[in-house]
């Protein structure tokens, strides 16, 4: 309005040019510039001059309507005028008595903050951030540049010429590995990355609770303190600087990787990924064995993933976890195993799971992942692994056929069930086609026996046991037809299942 540049969506700065049509179709009206606009007598092309008061207001009326001259003059004086006073117009604002508690004031925003698009805690801290002076200022925008190269790493060079003063801070130079970054398995957000640096250096898991220290809040007597206020901010920026660091970074992605996680579609809980990166900072910090740490980090993502840990209520458990992650995390992890991953869970809840249809499910992902972990070879293929196929953005295939399915069952929560799922080089699901696992495995075993080879490239019966074992395929499937469907389910979920099991107990 004033005819500042702005900060877009890119991170770049321009200049959004807003137009005023005095009296219009259905009266006054604001347009974007445009071409068409500029072109049209009708439009008043730039508002900025007129709210700045750079433009007098009597010549302006008298070029429009000498331009119009069917408009009536009285009416575009009037609305011109009121676009003037547009710079008059005050903001509301609530103002609160000073000496209202902390409590008062969060229920008071609560409640305001119910009406519209709400704002997250994270947007308050990040708020509470930006307005602390240079220090604050600087931070937020490392959060935020940070979020946004992890993403898009050709940023950097606008970034580097874009802003001199954040430049100056030194803290681009300790991102600026960023803009070589090329994978996108951990693409954090502000609120991801604040959530990760407040719990693992204050050993909380509520972001309210970043709000009230950030604000100088004393837990204790409810009062405010600055000594508080310049500790949190002394102590935020050296967790956000380990989150953001190279090497804590690559480490813990590389973990997450090692553990069969190698595209980002696999993520099916963010929760459980930064309470990962948490464990993983936390750890570091209590100087544990690198081979400790990569253990531990794994077995706590899957774990998580596996018992939806970060689901429902992610912040209470935050809270919670956080508070167990000592150096003795041995036996943390193993009650959490005995009371989470019992029996009960392998034997009856996650094949209660694999029933499902939902391909974006946390249950096949894990299977999918015990595949890249052990090297798997992709359904049918001979030397292509299940990392090849899915680095090469290959198809996951049904065992039996959607299409031939469809004959016999008409719900999705028949004939796309998980448990009928692998992946398969895309020739190989091209060449099978709608036929029946009887006629497709009836060519398989032809070529395993000198036969023409029609799919992917075994012709040993032995390597055909080992794909069939590899991708949790019983072998009884050679002879079945739509009928024996439900019963490859049952035999294929439970193979599937001890899989995982087993995937797990080995990291």
């Amino acid at each position: 309005i004033l005819g500042k540049e702005i900060i877009n969506k890119d991170y770049k700065k321009e200049k959004i040019i807003i137009a005023f049509r005095p009296i219009g179709p259905n009266g006054p009206e604001f347009e974007v510039i445009n071409p068409a606009i500029e072109k049209d007598t009708s439009w008043i092309s730039d508002i900025s001059p007129i709210i700045n008061r750079e433009s007098g207001i009597v010549q302006v009326i008298k070029e429009y309507c000498a331009n119009n001259p069917n408009v009536n003059e009285k009416d575009v004086e009037d609305n011109i005028d009121r676009l003037q006073r547009i710079s008059d117009k005050v903001i509301g604002f609530i103002e609160l008595e000073s000496d209202l508690d902390l409590e008062t004031v969060g229920i008071i925003f609560e409640r305001v903050n119910s009406a519209g698009k709400s704002l997250s805690q994270a947007d308050f801290a990040m708020s509470k951030i930006a307005v602390n002076g240079n220090i604050g200022s600087n931070l937020r925008k490392l959060i935020d540049y940070f979020c946004h190269l992890s993403k898009t790493p050709d940023f950097y060079d606008s970034l580097k010429n874009m802003d001199d003063d954040f430049t100056k801070t030194g803290f681009l130079q300790k991102i600026s590995w960023l803009q070589n970054k090329n994978d996108d398995l951990y693409e954090p957000g502000y609120s991801d990355l604040l959530r990760v640096a407040f719990t693992s250096e204050f050993n909380r898991g509520k972001m309210s609770d970043l709000v009230s220290l950030l604000s100088g809040r004393n837990f204790e007597t409810m009062e405010f303190e600055s000594k508080i206020q310049d500790e949190t901010f002394a102590r935020l920026e050296k967790s956000v600087l380990k989150f953001t660091n190279e090497t804590n970074f690559k480490r813990f992605v590389m973990i997450i990787k090692s553990a069969g996680f190698i595209n980002p579609k696999f993520i099916q809980s963010g929760g459980a990924l930064n309470f990962a990166y948490i464990v993983y900072l936390k750890l570091r910090e209590y100087n544990l064995e690198s081979a400790k740490i990569e253990q531990f980090v794994k077995k706590w993502f899957v774990m998580s993933v596996l018992t939806g840990r970060y689901s429902a209520s992610p912040e209470s458990t935050f809270d919670s976890d956080i508070k167990n992650i000592t150096k003795d995390f041995t036996r943390h992890l193993k009650f959490i195993e005995d009371s989470e991953l019992s029996d009960v869970f392998w034997n009856v809840t996650l094949l209660s799971e694999l029933e499902k249809s939902n391909i974006n499910n946390p249950f096949l992902s894990v299977f999918f992942a015990s595949q890249v972990k052990d090297n798997d070879k992709g359904f049918l293929s001979s030397d292509i692994t299940i990392r090849d196929i899915i680095n090469g953005r290959g198809d996951i295939h049904h065992i039996f056929p959607k299409a031939y399915l469809k004959k016999k069952f008409s719900s999705k929560k028949d004939y796309n069930q998980i448990s009928n799922l692998v992946y398969a080089q895309s020739e190989i699901n091209g060449a099978i086609k709608d036929n029946e696992p009887q006629k497709y495995f009836g060519d398989v075993l032809k070529q395993c026996d000198g036969g023409e080879l029609k799919y992917g490239g075994i012709t040993d019966s032995n390597n055909l046991d080992v794909n069939m074992k590899q991708n949790c395929i019983p072998t009884s499937v050679y002879e079945m037809t739509i009928d024996d469907y439900l019963k490859f389910l049952e035999q294929r979920k439970k193979l599937m299942a001890e899989k995982i099991k087993n995937y797990y107990k080995n990291l």
